[in-house]
Parts: structure tokens; C-alpha cells; sequence
């Protein structure tokens, strides 16, 4: 058997960002398969054999109804058990852009997940306040205790393109288990650090929110793109940053979901 991590990367009509995500892993040493949902579907292929979930981010079904709904629905409808196994066997998840509509329209976050054929959803991402497509670079600030963000910077810099990012609790209560629990993993920035407003919060999110995680820190979802800023020179002004190192901000959060498999699922 292979000791390297195992990932799965979802892809189905519309996914866009697929080819990305899989580049990030596998340079972080990971052993990925990009998987047809179809094929999860149909048995072809398991999900109990990877070690990590992730759904990158594009326009599922051209986000008709909503955002992510039809990715989320069948993902809950025709894999429910599977994804609570997963979950409960303590591997990772990780949804980024419309992999995070999903993982929020699915019940999967803020959790605790639930297989059931009724929906369990407390949140959900919204159309931007802008009322347009937010294409552009977004500063972050890191927080809370999450797998994924171990050992970031205090605040990255990833870009966001997206028309329904807005995060949006279902109630008052929702956001402040997610603020008291360590929840909140990503907060729209400025450079320094400081709260901001449009354009730095892109879409208008409660409490400036671009990412969360479940109460264990090992399932992922933010709509910024860390896989668009894995190495420095997809930065937007590469040329004038220090010369040490290859890596962009987003490595990070690919490097700490491989080395988790390594250290505890292997």
C-alpha cells in the first residue's frame, strides 16, 4: 500500500478549477484521482479509499437554481453515508469557491453532518452585494484552529471569482457558535490586517466571513482560491516580492492536509 495521502478531486459539468486543485496536491506529494461524480455514483469508485475530499471551484450545473444546490443535493441524497463515514473516520475535506456552496448546501458545514434525506442547512452564501461577478484579489486574515490553515501567516492574499459569496448565518445563534467555537478561519482583510469594507470584503459577508471549518478543524470550505496563489509567481505583483522561495500563500493549505494524512491516517 502507498504511504503517501490519497485524494479525491470531484469534477462534473461545469467544474472549472479541478485541473489547479490537483497540480496543488500532487506538488505537496499527494497521490490524486480527478473523479466524475458519476463514478462515485455508480460504485466505480470508492470514496472510503482516499484520505482527503476535495471539490474544487467552477459553476456546477451552471449554478442553476443556486450556487452549488444540485452538487450539494446529490452529494447529501446519494453519498450521505458515505460522506458521514469519512467524516467520522477523521479524514479531511476541503471546498473552495463553489466547493464551499456545496459544502454549506449539503448540511456538511458548519456541522455537525447528518445523513439524511432531510436537508440540515444553517447557513448559506448569497449573492454579492455588488450584484455583480467579484473577480479580483482579496487580503485574509487567518484565524482559529483549523488542520488546514496550521502555520499561515497571519494574513494572505488569495484572489476570489465569484457571484454568490456572500456568507450569510441561517440565525444570530448560528454565528455565534461559529465565532465562539473557533469556526471562523478566514475573514476578508485589509493589508494590515484591519476589518474592511467593499471592495476588500468582495461580497458583503456577515462578519466580514470568507471561510469556516466543522468543530474538528478537518473539513475546509472559503471562497477565496488558495490553489490560484500556490506558487509566487501567480501573484499579481510576483516580480517586485523578495526572491527567496517559490511558493505562494496558498501552498500552505495544501502542505498541511497532505502532512495530516502522514502524521495521523497513514
Amino acid at each position: 500500500m502507498s504511504r503517501k495521502a490519497r485524494v479525491l478531486v470531484t469534477r462534473t459539468a461545469g467544474t472549472n478549477c479541478n485541473v489547479e486543485t490537483t497540480f496543488a496536491f500532487e506538488q505537496c506529494g499527494a497521490l490524486v484521482d480527478e473523479v466524475h461524480l458519476e463514478r462515485l455514483f455508480s460504485g466505480k469508485v470508492k470514496l472510503s479509499d482516499y484520505h482527503i475530499l476535495a471539490l474544487p471551484g467552477g459553476f456546477s450545473y451552471g449554478d442553476d437554481i443556486a450556487s452549488g444546490r444540485i452538487f450539494a443535493n446529490e452529494l447529501r441524497l446519494k453519498l450521505g453515508e458515505d460522506i458521514a463515514k469519512f467524516i467520522k473516520d477523521g479524514k479531511l475535506m476541503i471546498g473552495i469557491c463553489n466547493g464551499f456552496q456545496i459544502l454549506v448546501k449539503a448540511g456538511i458545514l458548519p456541522g455537525p453532518f447528518v445523513a439524511s434525506k432531510t436537508l440540515q442547512q444553517t447557513a448559506t452564501l448569497f449573492h454579492n452585494d455588488s450584484g455583480k461577478f467579484e473577480d479580483r484579489w482579496t487580503h485574509l486574515k487567518s484565524l482559529g484552529k483549523c488542520v488546514w490553515t496550521k502555520g499561515m501567516k497571519d494574513v494572505v492574499y488569495f484572489p476570489v471569482a465569484h457571484g454568490e459569496g456572500k456568507f450569510i448565518p441561517a440565525t444570530p445563534s448560528v454565528l455565534k457558535d461559529l465565532q465562539n467555537k473557533g469556526q471562523v478561519v478566514f475573514r476578508y482583510c485589509r493589508a494590515d490586517g484591519v476589518k474592511s469594507e467593499y471592495p476588500g470584503n468582495p461580497n458583503g459577508s456577515t462578519d466580514e466571513i470568507a471561510g469556516i471549518t466543522d468543530t474538528t478543524g478537518r473539513i475546509l470550505g472559503l471562497m477565496p482560491h488558495p490553489e490560484r496563489h500556490f506558487l509566487k509567481i501567480q501573484h499579481p505583483f510576483w516580480t517586485r516580492l523578495p526572491k527567496k522561495g517559490k511558493l505562494g500563500d496558498g501552498a500552505q493549505v495544501f502542505q498541511n492536509g497532505v502532512d495530516y494524512v502522514k502524521k495521523n491516517l497513514l
